[in-house]
């Protein structure tokens, strides 16, 4: 059986997808630029040390590996998402051209932000690379809405912009479908995975504040520009593609609200 490697198997998704596959016996490998293991990654994981931004560690880490599972980003420094596609490619190429599996978001191609536009040229790496590949879009995790609704819960009066919606699914709902395809044969751009619920910003907050027994208002404030447009023409929804099934409420109620990291949720599970 062929190992599974996952870059960003200590992340909020990519540690659910390890748990997943680890669960069904599967040999399962995590590429980290930390030496040391973290709590996050179960025992029966191997545990390779290399960098996909520098292009180090990516050969011994490959050794073996029949699927890659994408899941490694940089939110900070977005560029770099692309030079670690392209090192991860061409170690790829070295390696007996393994399945690439890729989890990217609903709307990469609608809504112009800049981090999104990054995730549509990984994506478009993979395409051109020659590889067997997969692509797996998802709206926004559940764990993402509820730290954006804590900072702006802490406001006295909670502005949100109006008419912007979501569609928010919960994370092991997405690691399940992701192990699920890292198992078998490169399917190309597979459908995309929406949360059971359109949810409007100000109902996300609401939510929240309801959770924390806060009466704090919510003001849906009008804001301009071509990326608020983009979002509420429903650029982050996939309406025809609702599969998930646990409602942000229910994740909410039983979330840490007191901690605000995100992922926490994950953390504490």
């Amino acid at each position: 059986m062929d190992t599974i490697l996952v870059t960003g198997g200590t992340g909020v998704l990519g540690a659910a997808v390890v748990r997943r596959l680890v669960a069904e016996g599967r040999g399962v490998r995590v590429l980290s630029r930390r030496a040391d293991r973290t709590d996050m990654v179960p025992e029966q994981a191997q545990w390779a040390v290399g960098d996909l931004t520098g292009g180090t560690g990516l050969d011994a880490a490959l050794d073996g590996v029949g699927a890659v599972v994408h899941c490694a980003s940089d939110n900070r420094h977005w560029k770099n998402d692309v030079v670690a596609a392209r090192h991860l490619i061409a170690a790829a190429r070295g390696a007996g051209a393994p399945h690439l599996l890729y989890v990217s978001i609903v709307g990469v191609d609608r809504v112009p932000y800049g981090y999104y536009q990054v995730k549509r040229q990984v994506e478009q790496e993979l395409e051109g690379s020659g590889l067997p590949w997969t692509v797996q879009r998802a709206t926004q995790f559940h764990d993402l809405l509820l730290v954006v609704a804590q900072q702006l819960a802490r406001l006295p009066v909670v502005c949100v912009p109006s008419g912007v919606s979501f569609q928010p699914i919960d994370v092991g709902e997405v690691a399940d479908k992701v192990a699920q395809l890292a198992v078998g044969e490169a399917a190309g751009r597979v459908p995309d995975l929406g949360g059971p619920q359109v949810l409007s910003a100000a109902d996300v907050v609401a939510t929240v504040l309801r959770a924390r027994g806060s009466r704090r208002p919510v003001v849906p404030v009008p804001l301009p520009g071509r990326l608020v447009r983009a979002v509420r023409d429903g650029g982050l929804l996939a309406p025809g593609h609702a599969v998930g099934q646990r409602r942000f409420e229910d994740f909410v109620a039983h979330a840490p609200l007191a901690e605000r990291r995100y992922g926490a949720a994950q953390r504490s599970a």
